[in-house]
This record gives C-alpha cells, structure tokens and sequence, in this order.
C-alpha cells in the first residue's frame, strides 16, 4: 500500500507515506503527511493530486483560534472556515486508525464510481 515513507526535516519535523497509485482508479497520487509532538498534538494531512485537482483533509489537535483543540478539515479543500470541531482517541494508533478507515471508505468511493 506504501511507495516511499519518509521521515522529512524541512521546517518541523514530519512523517511523509506516499501511498501507492495502484490503489486509485485512473492517475492519482496521494500521501499522509503525519506530525506529532510530546503534548500529544498532531496533525494528520491526507492530500491526492490528480492532473487537474487536489482533494484532501485534515485531522487535528492543536490549540486553534477557529475551532476546539480537536477538530477536523473536511475536503475537498482541508480549508480553515470548514472546519469542524471533533472528538479523537487519545492513543495514536486509534487516530491513525480513523484516519486509514476514512482514506479506505474514500478509495472505495472513487472505484465505485468508475
């Protein structure tokens, strides 16, 4: 299911997983860009490029002007005015996890539409 995993030092420190084209009808690429701090914030990004569009979201927990601790930025576009307040696990795996299921649910969306 994963291309390359890459642990990236640009900036703040991050996980990148490009995940691998076959799993996406038609040209796609996609990957997870994964930060985490001791605090136990984080913000998982999920992001897809076709030749003429991005679709992609976001999780997050971080302190935020604009929504509770915990929240969610929905696609297509992850934007700041959409997002919306949530509730995650406190153990990394069971965010991991969520995240996952949703990418999963989202390819089996796409290929039901081929």
């Amino acid at each position: 299911m994963f291309e390359v995993v890459d642990l990236v030092e640009e900036g703040k420190l991050y996980l990148c997983i490009e995940l691998a084209g076959d799993y996406y009808p038609g040209d796609a690429s996609a990957r997870f860009e994964i930060r985490w701090y001791r605090n136990d914030d984080f913000t998982v990004h999920y992001q897809e490029e076709r030749q003429e569009s991005v679709w992609k979201c976001r999780w997050d927990r971080h302190p935020s002007s604009h929504n509770e601790r915990d929240h969610f930025h929905p696609p297509p576009d992850a934007s700041r005015t959409d997002a919306e307040d949530a509730q995650w696990p406190q153990d990394h795996r069971g965010v991991c996890r969520l995240a996952l299921d949703y990418v999963e649910e989202r390819i089996e969306t796409l290929w039901e539409r081929q």
